[in-house]
């Protein structure tokens, strides 16, 4: 199926929920830099390849082969120039290996061959490789923290050999299972790196109030880079809010403690060229959130890691903010506070319901579920998006009875996190556990619930209703999968690159099914 033009379909929002194929993918990449992240794949599936018949496995080629992934993601690198520079660092290490080891190097792999594959073949492919790129986002994360787990770095390259096999659907089911175990390790290890260096996350309602002077707005996931932030404007009069994904950095002790950290700007990723139009303001992004900015504010943004988007200036290794935070001063901020209001019309959030702080009221909570006080828990998570429908989700938490708790994650929590839902014996019916890669969080409350009733997590009073939009979202859900989690609700629309028959598979192994209203599925999920 080899095309002149761009084909791309790993995130939610392509073209007729089927693929952008035109001079441009809907998120704003175009079609050379959709064609030069095809390119970047090629070459480092035969960087694995070659590696493997080497013999060869350090933390360079895991490195390359990891920030590759993360650059291939949707919404992080629009730079085709930075896109092929990586690529030929990876050609320059595939031929090292090769020299190294007396072989021939593996020449690159026409992706294409995949997109181009029988549609089940095709579809478990894209389901494994879509699934390795979020799940090296988090890797790279863990990685800036000096955390690294060997297994996790050697998988990424394993997998990605396996990508130029033949293949068969008995053969690619199990890898892509394998992604959602690797993928539930590498968000273990990026637990234990954000609670090791920053703290255990504590509940912490967040103003979304932007109080007058200079400020910098920062979005993303990464939160060594707001900690560099932090450090480097003590004293400079600069305030920093977080945008996006970033909000659950204010319940790390080791990150509120700076004063400067004032708040949070704006809701979700997909409405920043509305909310950042005209704002007096510096933006920093750190990973997956870039949308193409409008030319009111593309010259106050800046990139760093392998974030990227021409003509915006891009922070390097060295990580000197200098430039954001002089954009700040000179851009001055509001002169009066400003505030923009949640999607419900509220002003304060609250997020920090981690793990850490759920399980350390798990006598609470299982003695409300034994008495009656909570009957059902809802794991309403994941991305948000611009595709019409997406308000299922906020009239499925404000549907939810009283007498249940709504547990959430992810960006997606922006539909519905600045509603009061009221409090269920002192516990907050509504709690907000984190980013993305939180879902961990989420999976050991889960799992320990389950053993204080002493059942299977299937069996719990405990439903999931997921939003995807990325590639983060498809590890997580092949977790899911993996971990055995069955009558998963999936929205806005299922993945374009799930074929009939793989569906029909993942319908009949783990009861996976798409939304449908709010009334219906609050009815069936509570067994009404």
């Amino acid at each position: 199926m080899a095309t002149e033009q761009m084909f791309c379909f790993q995130c939610e929002q392509v073209a007729k929920c089927e693929a952008c194929t035109g001079g441009a993918g809907v998120c704003g990449k175009p079609a050379d830099v959709a064609d030069a992240q095809d390119a970047l794949t090629g070459a480092m599936i035969a960087l694995a390849r070659t590696a493997r018949e080497a013999g060869v496995k350090n933390d360079r080629i895991c490195d390359l082969i990891v920030d590759g992934l993360f650059t291939c993601m949707t919404n992080v690198n629009f730079d085709g120039q930075a896109v092929t520079a990586l690529k030929d660092a990876v050609r320059v290490e595939t031929v090292a290996v090769a020299a190294a080891a007396g072989i021939e190097p593996v020449s690159d792999y026409d992706v294409d061959q995949i997109w181009g594959d029988d549609e089940d073949i095709r579809s478990l492919k894209s389901l494994v490789l879509f699934g390795l790129r979020g799940t090296a986002a988090y890797a790279y994360h863990a990685r800036v923290l000096g955390y690294r787990d060997a297994t996790v770095d050697e998988f990424f390259a394993d997998a990605l050999a396996q990508l130029a096999e033949p293949g068969s659907v008995d053969a690619l089911l199990p890898l892509a299972l394998k992604v959602g175990e690797v993928n539930l390790g590498c968000m273990r290890l990026l637990d234990e790196a954000n609670t090791g260096t920053y703290g255990t996350p504590e509940p912490t309602t967040v103003a979304m109030e932007v109080e007058p002077g200079p400020f910098i707005v920062i979005s993303g996931h990464d939160l060594h880079d707001l900690k560099l932030l932090l450090e480097q404007t003590e004293g400079t009069g600069v305030s920093i809010y977080t945008h996006g994904e970033m909000l659950p950095a204010h319940a790390y002790p080791e990150l509120k403690k700076y004063p400067q950290l004032k708040g949070n700007f704006g809701t979700a990723w997909q409405n920043q060229k509305k909310e950042f139009d005209g704002v007096p303001a510096a933006f920093l992004f750190t990973t997956n959130c870039l949308m193409p900015p409008k030319e009111s504010y593309a010259d106050n943004v800046f990139t760093t890691e392998v974030v990227a988007f021409p003509g915006c200036t891009h922070i390097g290794p060295d990580k000197d903010f200098g430039p954001v935070i002089q954009k700040a001063l000179e851009l001055g901020g509001y002169d009066e506070p400003h505030t923009i209001p949640g999607i419900n019309g509220g002003t304060t959030m609250t997020t920090g319901f981690a793990q850490g702080t759920v399980l350390s009221v798990a006598d609470t909570v299982v003695d409300a579920v034994k008495s009656g006080a909570i009957k059902h828990f809802f794991l309403v998570a994941g991305c948000d998006g611009a595709r019409p429908g997406r308000n299922y989700y906020t009239d499925f938490v404000k549907a939810t009875p009283d007498d249940t708790v709504v547990l959430t994650l992810a960006c997606g929590k922006y539909r519905f996190n600045d509603l009061d839902l009221g409090e269920i014996g002192g516990l907050p019916r509504l709690m907000d556990m984190g980013q993305c890669n939180d879902a961990y969080s989420a999976i050991q409350v889960a799992v320990a619930l389950a053993e204080a009733f002493d059942c299977g997590v299937n069996d719990l009073p405990l439903s999931m209703v997921l939003s995807w939009y990325e590639q983060k979202a498809v590890c997580i859900l092949l977790t899911l999968l993996y971990l055995g989690i069955r009558n998963i609700k999936l929205g806005p629309t299922l993945p374009a690159f799930v074929s009939p028959g793989v569906l029909d598979v993942l319908v009949e192994n783990y009861g996976i099914a798409p939304i449908t209203t709010p009334e219906a599925d609050l009815a069936e999920l509570l067994g009404e």
